[in-house]
């Protein structure tokens, strides 16, 4: 099978060996619809940790491209969080929709990830919910954002959210100087479970949303219930606002759309916002201050990963962990500002550095283990 990356062709050996995939792992059980995908890109801190995805791919090279950068990303977003895990995701090819023989084809997922021998826990993504998480616990135990009532904490959508709503205020204190957010103006592309978390604090917070979403129902309880202005997914672009939010699909913050953005911030929930780095001069010229995703929208991995530490999950460590990500998200705009590099390609060297620094020790101590 091969890809396509920036218009060119490779195989998966050496999309790996490019973006650092220590395993793909592919899975194909037509009796049960299930096709999917998992990706570990690395282990040095831990266990590869990353959400469910489950999307009507265009492609099946579609659906290994999005495997390849998500979990590569959750190797980045879980160092930069502070916590011991690795980087991973799955992607099942198949309508979010659907109904009839769901739990049949999460039972058999279950199956094929307890063969992974816990080098890849799973969680709630896009498309799949906390049954469906419980349903693929009947199988294995390699599963974290179970059901409350067994121990977990359940659906990490709001501590995505919450996350991203506290990098928000880092950015606009640097911007104007303030964490007030009333009377801000916020362009919130997507209002899923995480969009929709995130417009509550916004709302909350004083701040005029318009929103945009494929979904009608999901807009509908915007407008009704948090008074958000109701946009189409192409307008959304063209509002005036401050802040431009991506929840939903990645990479819509492209040349394209950044020639009709007006806002001072970029800041969301949705993983892989940027197309590719030829964009971060066109956001650097325009004064934009780009929060970056992996750094700013790691609530739900905290959540997760609460469930297995020692003690199990708590809601006062989470809300403690999810809180620093202000600090964090300052600390990377801070250091950009000052060495005038991008602040995604800083946010990636403070990740990269922690897990160079493990490698470095685990490497140590099996040399010394030798002697």
């Amino acid at each position: 099978m091969v890809i396509n990356d920036s218009n060119k062709t490779s195989s998966v050996l050496e999309q790996c060996a490019e973006r650092g995939h220590e395993q793909v792992t592919f899975f194909h059980y037509p009796k049960v619809g299930l096709k999917a995908v998992v990706g570990i890109h690395d282990t040095t801190l831990g266990p590869a940790v990353g959400g469910c995805r489950m999307r009507l791919y265009q492609s099946e090279s579609q659906a290994l491209d999005d495997v390849l950068r998500l979990s590569e990303g959750m190797t980045y977003k879980s160092s930069l969080a502070g916590l011991d895990l690795g980087g991973g995701k799955a992607c099942l090819i198949a309508d979010p929709r659907m109904t009839d023989g769901r739990s049949a084809m999460f039972e058999k997922f279950g199956e094929c990830l307890e063969g992974l021998s816990g080098r890849y826990i799973t969680a709630e993504d896009m498309g799949s919910t906390v049954e469906d998480i419980m349903t693929v616990r009947k199988k294995t135990k390699y599963v974290v954002g179970i059901d409350p009532a067994k121990g977990g904490g359940g659906d990490p959508s709001p501590w995505t959210a919450k996350g991203v709503f506290v990098a928000m205020k880092a950015a606009v204190e640097r911007v104007l100087s303030t964490k007030d957010m009333s009377g801000l103006r916020v362009s919130l592309q997507g209002v899923g479970h995480v969009g929709m978390y995130l417009l509550e604090h916004l709302r909350e917070a004083g701040a005029s949303v318009s929103v945009c979403d494929t979904n009608d129902a999901a807009l509908k309880i915007a407008a009704s219930k948090f008074g958000a202005t109701v946009v189409t997914p192409d307008t959304i672009y063209d509002q005036q606002c401050d802040i431009f939010a991506p929840c939903a699909v990645g990479q819509t913050v492209n040349e394209e759309s950044l020639s009709r953005l007006t806002c001072k911030v970029i800041a969301g929930a949705a993983n892989n916002q940027i197309s590719d780095p030829s964009v971060y001069s066109i956001i650097q010229k325009r004064n934009i201050l780009y929060c970056p995703d992996f750094a700013i929208n790691s609530g739900g991995i905290i959540s997760v990963a609460g469930e297995l530490t020692s003690a199990g999950w708590s809601r006062s460590w989470v809300t403690e962990k999810v809180e620093q990500i202000y600090n964090t998200t300052g600390r990377v705009l801070d250091l950009a500002q000052q060495s005038g590099r991008f602040s995604e390609e800083v946010a990636m060297s403070i990740a990269k550095e922690r897990i160079s620094k493990v490698r470095e020790s685990k490497l140590a101590s099996q040399r010394e283990a030798i002697k």
